[in-house]
């Protein structure tokens, strides 16, 4: 089983539980370095924090609360924001209080530095590995990779559909599927979505001219309203004062025109404001060496080499 996972994911495996069952279970996990999870019941003033791990507390000491703190590079809330939620973290020795009582100590950074080491650092471009959206930005959201370690998913690479904000396909914590496109100047992953989410044709395929179908508004030009039938697919109604960005929608399609890449439609109808859907994905294997985004009668070609 991968343990490099992104937190979350290991907390009700059986051995995660198996492993928190008591003191000897724990100092069995510390012999094998093995990564845990529990969830943070508080951040403590000096932002220590502390961890049920239900046989007895756990305390993960601020330093090793995540892989930069120690050096800066990395600020508090980074620390503050995981109460109430899982984390992970090897167990560095089990001790007793002032009143005989066991506590565990953690480190969240050892966690970390072993998913690096022992997994992260072995990706290559074009490789597809799960990810929990973490936060989000107006240019990128921002993804837990495994234990806890963040890349970066630019805006412009979430879906071909372009969106205005990371919220307007993703919600905080969801679990999605992603493809690492390169390393920054420090070597963190950046991720890439898009190519996971089909070709021109193969989203083209679902629908044909005289179907009426929902859409969602992503931009009100002069010359037109663009309405997003799919994350990795748009087409063109004409202008339409009711149009609103980000607006549900009901649309007629006109035609379907491969050659161009275009679908023209008619507004039909418009709602309410448009929520996040689960994405599709139509690539699912491991690795992608290549996606071709355009189809193959169409003289302008969009596609993505990886490596």
């Amino acid at each position: 089983m991968n343990t490099y996972l992104p937190e979350g994911c290991l907390s009700d495996t059986p051995e995660n539980r198996a492993a928190l069952q008591s003191a000897e279970s724990l100092a069995g996990a510390q012999r094998r370095g093995a990564v845990l999870e529990a969830t943070v019941l508080k951040c403590g003033a000096a932002h220590d924090l502390v961890v049920d791990l239900g046989c007895m507390p756990g305390i993960i000491p601020r330093e090793e609360g995540a892989l930069g703190i120690r050096e800066g590079s990395v600020r508090d809330i980074a620390l503050i924001s995981r109460v109430g939620k899982p984390v992970a973290f090897t167990v560095t020795a089990v001790e007793k209080d002032e009143t005989g009582a066991p506590y565990a100590l953690l480190s969240r950074r050892q966690a970390q530095e072993k998913c690096v080491q022992n997994y992260l650092s072995a990706l290559v471009p074009g490789d597809v590995i799960p990810a929990r959206v973490s936060h989000m930005e107006t240019f990128a959201a921002f993804c837990d990779v495994g234990a806890g370690v963040s890349a970066m998913l630019p805006i412009d690479a979430v879906s071909v559909s372009r969106i205005p904000h990371p919220g307007a396909r993703f919600l905080t914590g969801q679990m999605i599927r992603t493809v690492v496109r390169e390393r920054d100047a420090v070597g963190r992953l950046v991720l890439t979505h898009k190519e996971l989410l089909g070709t021109w044709e193969e989203n083209a395929a679902r629908f044909a001219p005289g179907e009426t179908v929902p859409g969602v508004i992503r931009s009100v030009e002069a010359y037109g309203v663009f309405v997003e039938l799919a994350p990795n697919l748009a087409g063109l109604a004409e202008y339409n004062d009711r149009a609103v960005v980000g607006q549900r929608c009901a649309v007629y399609i006109k035609s379907i025109l491969p050659r161009s890449m275009k679908i023209k439609l008619i507004l039909v109808d418009v709602g309410g404001e448009a929520a996040p859907a689960e994405p599709e994905y139509f690539f699912t294997g491991s690795h992608v060496d290549r996606f071709v985004y355009s189809p193959p009668e169409c003289p302008k070609r969009i596609e993505t080499v990886f490596g």
